[in-house]
């Protein structure tokens, strides 16, 4: 049994939660009265990151660092297999116990639970507590106490649930007498993938839990009022941009959603849709918690044995990829990626619908390439999103629900104002954002912007029968 005292430190892991307000694992630690000590560990979760995700953590955790400084703390870096460190670091420092965030992919709870049982038997203090959800995902019930499949019912089950008001962050943290070495976070490279992409995101990133707490401000100001109407609208400026900050715990989803409260007890009516979309990542937790498999798998199994291609570097799959389909809402939108980090999410729908239905590719395919290069990727609401999209996953009637990217820009941006943002051939001045894309993806693409724009590989009536055929024929021998 390992000895400790009142005084012996407490190493705060700090994974998905780079915020010093909201945070109950900190304010726990800051409760003991004892010395703590941060610490982050790059072990084989943020080596498998994607280049884009790998990048915003790097940035993420340069500005979180001078956040401890600020309060008189420090943070430790170090490299390794996380049960392996986290036993250096014990027997370094004298820390008696172990406390960090839950998480709630398979691969995470996997690594925590063997985590936790060792440092247990080993007569060290682990915890775990909440703050990465609203609700951990085995609170949330049935009637007959199953987990819920659908949306909407999930949502009724909740909205009217009590929240708590979230945490103040800690003046000071306790810090130790004596520090243990530290990586040098420059040394860790995170933005190597990236190369020349990475200039071009840092333009566009709001980075750390001050810029999170500005950017939501901001928000609830304005911009919810007319957020029912005008999210859909992708060239305008009208959504909350919490998706980074959230899944970096830059922020936490009790301030977003006490936010979205107070915008709707002042009586501005897109607040509601506002909490409506907080749930809705909830939800997609849900279902990764209850049915894990829906990260590399059919939600639906029915779905297993659909004839989607799996050729990833097909022509078709290769022009998706590169934003040059011809259809102006899919390389609009595939180019905001590449510039910014994110992507309007309706054009999220219209890319992933495109991929999966007019082009008859595997929704794994689109999963993986959004996961390499969005900054605010998210594993569960990533594998929701797509199989949502694709029909394999919770979608009340996924099989004839096939968007037609052409209409939709039409009715989403009638002004061509995002198409022109996104796209440079055929403009004789194009825009600066247009032109960032050329900078931003690789050269050997060969790409530049006095090129001709594309043909359609697969035009939106051809693709909608295509598609609506095999999905009736599937159904059929389902």
């Amino acid at each position: 049994m390992r000895r400790m005292t009142q005084m012996s430190p407490i190493l705060w892991w700090v994974r998905r939660e780079m915020r010093l307000s909201d945070n109950p694992a900190l304010a726990a630690a800051c409760a003991t009265g004892r010395p703590v000590i941060p610490v982050v560990i790059h072990d084989a979760a943020l080596t498998d990151l994607g280049a884009a995700a790998k990048w915003r953590m790097g940035e993420g955790l340069k500005v979180f660092a001078g956040a401890l400084a600020d309060v008189g703390s420090r943070l430790i870096l170090r490299r390794g297999p996380a049960l392996a460190v986290l036993r250096d670091l014990l027997a370094e420092t004298g820390a008696g116990g172990v406390i960090w965030t839950r998480a709630y992919d398979p691969d995470s709870v996997a690594r925590d639970t063997e985590i936790k049982a060792a440092l247990k038997q080993a007569g060290v203090e682990a915890q775990s507590l909440a703050g990465h959800l609203l609700y951990e995902p085995w609170t949330v019930q049935t009637g007959t106490g199953g987990f819920y499949r659908v949306y909407t019912p999930f949502w009724k089950a909740v909205r009217d649930r009590e929240i708590a008001d979230p945490l103040a962050a800690p003046a000071r943290i306790p810090a130790p007498d004596t520090w243990p070495a530290s990586d040098h976070l420059d040394d860790w490279n995170l933005g190597a993938a990236m190369r020349r992409g990475a200039g071009v995101l840092a333009a566009h990133a709001r980075v750390g839990e001050r810029a999170a707490q500005d950017r939501l401000a901001q928000f609830a100001a304005g911009p919810i009022a007319d957020y029912a109407q005008a999210r859909d609208l992708p060239a305008r400026d009208a959504t909350s941009r919490m998706s980074e900050h959230l899944t970096l715990g830059e922020i936490s989803p009790r301030a977003c959603w006490h936010a979205g409260q107070g915008a709707l007890a002042r009586g501005l009516p897109g607040a509601e849709t506002f909490l409506k979309e907080l749930v809705w990542r909830e939800f997609a937790w849900h279902l990764m918690w209850h049915t894990p498999h829906i990260a590399t798998a059919s939600w639906r199994p029915e779905w297993e044995d659909f004839p989607w291609s799996t050729d990833a570097h097909s022509p078709q799959v290769t022009a998706w990829k590169q934003g040059r389909t011809g259809i102006e809402f899919v390389d609009a939108a595939m180019r905001e990626m590449y510039v910014t980090g994110t992507m309007h999410n309706r054009g999220r729908m219209i890319v992933a619908s495109y991929l999966t239905k007019h082009l008859m590719s595997h929704w794994r395919i689109g999963q993986q390439w959004f996961a390499d290069h969005l900054t605010d990727w998210d594993p569960a609401s990533n594998a929701m999103g797509w199989q949502w999209a694709a029909g394999s996953g919770p979608d009340a009637a996924p099989y004839f629900r096939v968007f037609n990217p052409v209409s939709q820009l039409v009715k989403f941006d009638p002004t061509r104002a995002y198409a022109d943002a996104w796209i440079a051939e055929g403009r004789r001045r194009p825009a600066a954002t247009a032109l960032a894309y050329f900078d931003a993806v690789p050269r050997a693409w060969g790409l530049s912007p006095d090129m001709a724009y594309p043909d359609p590989v697969v035009t939106a009536e051809d693709g909608r029968k295509r598609a609506l055929a095999a999905y009736q024929s599937h159904r059929e021998q389902a």
